[in-house]
């Protein structure tokens, strides 16, 4: 059985855990280096990006984070979980820091609060059929470096889809809207790795 984490300091990770688990993988709630140590893959989830980011220096898990992605293990974050894996972050509050490991840019809460959430169909890279999207206070992709590519965009071309080797982000929830191919995608190459 695939063995997977979802880091659990906060945000959305009970929706991550039965996604995954539905999917035949036995999940492992991750708030500790020892814990993230017994996994082969890794989901961040959605929240909010500056909390998980001071939660996870608190606990000791920035720099264990950090080496496993290095080391070339598969990570899939979504909304907040996209802006700890960004390379640079366009807005950061006064402080933050990401995790890092994925080529790209991205502004915080891109598209207003809470009030301009919405959801939408996205063509994606691989996919054969659209996916159902949604997004919450939702990060934007404001730039992709040459180690990453885009796999999906709104129709302004703003990018909402990401992967760079064994790392995948996206900008909107699957966890929350019933879309499941990108949990799929994250645990083949959890299997491959």
């Amino acid at each position: 059985m695939t063995r997977v984490g979802v880091l659990a300091l906060q945000g959305d990770v009970r929706e991550h855990a039965r996604v995954l688990t539905a999917l035949g993988a036995e999940v492992v709630l991750v708030r500790r280096p020892e814990e993230l140590a017994s996994v082969d893959g890794l989901v961040l989830p959605g929240g909010e990006s500056s909390v998980i980011d001071k939660l996870s220096r608190a606990f000791g898990m920035q720099q264990p984070l950090r080496d496993a992605i290095e080391s070339g293990m598969p990570v899939y974050g979504t909304c907040a979980g996209l802006i700890l894996l960004a390379d640079r972050i366009a807005n950061p509050i006064a402080g933050q820091q990401s995790v890092g490991g994925l080529d790209v840019t991205v502004q915080r809460n891109a598209f207003g609060g809470q009030v301009e959430s919405f959801e939408t169909a996205l063509t994606v890279d691989g996919f054969d059929e659209p996916v159902h999207a949604a997004f919450i206070r939702a990060p934007l992709v404001t730039e992709v470096g040459p180690r990453a590519q885009a796999l999906a965009a709104l129709p302004d071309g703003g990018v909402v889809a990401v992967r760079q080797g064994n790392l995948l982000g996206t900008a909107f929830h699957p966890e929350v809207a019933g879309e499941t191919r990108f949990h799929e995608l994250f645990l083949d190459l959890v299997r491959a790795a």
